[in-house]
Parts: C-alpha cells; structure tokens; sequence
C-alpha cells in the first residue's frame, strides 16, 4: 500500500508531511509556492486524508510507509518538511535512513516525549453520530459544544467528507487515532543521529520547543539550527506563512 498523495512541479523532491487530525491538502497553498522550484508531495500519512486505513499506528509504521514510497517513486536525495507529528515522522526517518535524505526542516516539534494532549479533541470527535450528524452544519453545531477555538475547529471538518449521497465520514481512521493517541507523543529514540543540515522551525507563541529543548536538538542533530516564526503559534505555517515560506526557502538555497 503506496500513501496517497500530490505532486506539482518539477526538481528536487520536496515531501511535506502533516500534523495529526491534518492531510496533505491543508499545505496546497505553501505547496503551490514550493513547487515553483521543487517537485512538492503533498503526503497523506497513514489514517490521515486519502491514505489507507489500518488499526496499527506508530512512528516505526510511519517511517515504512514514507521508505515505501520513496521507493515507488524512484526518489534519491530527498528535502523533508514535517509539521508536528509529520515532524516527528521526519525526524525518525532522517535517523534510519540518512543517505535518503538532502535537507530535513522540523515545523514546531522537538525530538522529546510529549504527553498525550489530544484527548479533549477525540472525545469530541467519538461524540459525533453521521446518522444523526448528518450534515456539515449538524457536525460543527456538536463539535462546537466541546472545542471553543474557531481555528481548530475549522481545520477538524476540512476532515468531513461525503462518503455516499447520504452519509458523511471523517476522512481520518478515528478508531485508530483514538486508540494508539500515546503513540503521537513518542521520543526519538535515544543516540540516533542525522548530520545532514536541519532547520527547525518554532512558533513564537508555542511552547512545543523551548530552551529546555535545544540540547537535545543539537544532540540528535548537530548541524541545526532553530529559528522562530514570529507571532505564530502550533500552526506557524498557517499563522505567518510568509516568514515560515521565506526561512525555509533560505534554508534551501544555502549552499
């Protein structure tokens, strides 16, 4: 099973991985952009988009997937931009599979466990029923009820789609997400390393790396370097992506 994804443009490959509860398309503008200079893939990792669904969920599977595909599409030296969990699928990846990867850019992740944080978010998506939620309005009068951020809630129905004439799905597997949830915060295992050159990227707002972070960044990847995207939070591509497009598109044309 190939994950699923889009491609535009032509050159060096550019494959950006999403977030939890994301899809490739939620990158279709910074995408577009890219792939003025890169052949960009918009990935949908495993229970996420319009990838394939399976009950097992972890970075071990992620990685596998992300090597399958590469292998499909014949890619060699690859950039790898990953956003939170896709960040820690990049991170892993680099550090199994070095000679793969060109470049590696880490978008609000650092390489630490994160306690499970999400279970708010997946008691409101169990909540809802499509038999009786059964239009779109219906779905974010529910949602609203138990996630008050308008931003959050807007991106978890781009993941509501009509599945037939009459019923509506989410596209992610909510099954699995819901039970491997402690998978999502995983470490990156300890003395693995990637040399190649690593941005990561964080969001002035967000407290998901911090001082408390950088030696272990630089532990795992001794030729990064950190840069903050100003006022920007978790989602920094989102909230400022003029600065988040312009530090990366530096970061890769630096020689």
């Amino acid at each position: 099973m190939i994950l699923h994804s889009k491609i535009l443009g032509t050159g060096t490959p550019l494959l950006i991985l999403h977030g939890y509860f994301g899809m490739g398309d939620n990158w279709k503008s910074l995408g577009n952009k890219f792939a003025e200079n890169y052949q960009v893939h918009l990935i949908d990792q495993r229970n996420h988009g319009r990838s394939f669904h399976t009950y097992d969920f972890d970075y071990e599977l992620l990685v596998e997937d992300l090597f399958k595909y590469i292998q499909h599409y014949n890619l060699e030296k690859v950039v790898i931009l990953g956003h939170s969990m896709g960040g820690k699928t990049a991170m892993l990846f680099a550090v199994t599979f070095p000679d793969y990867v060109d470049k590696l850019i880490i978008a609000d992740i650092s390489p630490r466990y994160y306690k499970p944080h999400h279970q708010q978010i997946l008691a409101a998506l169990n909540v809802i029923n499509f038999e009786i939620q059964n239009t779109r309005n219906k779905v974010a009068e529910t949602l609203k009820i138990y996630i008050k951020d308008p931003g959050i809630l807007q991106f978890l129905l781009k993941n509501v789609y009509r599945k037939t004439k009459e019923q509506l799905a989410y596209r992610f597997n909510l099954e699995s997400l819901t039970e491997n949830n402690n998978e999502v915060g995983a470490a990156l295992p300890s003395f693995t390393e990637f040399n190649g050159e690593t941005l990561f990227l964080k969001g002035e707002k967000s407290d998901y790396i911090t001082k408390n972070e950088e030696g272990l960044i630089a532990a795992h990847f001794p030729n990064s370097k950190i840069v903050t995207v100003k006022n920007a939070g978790h989602w920094l591509h989102a909230e400022n992506p003029t600065q988040f497009y312009s530090e990366v598109v530096t970061f890769l044309n630096k020689k």
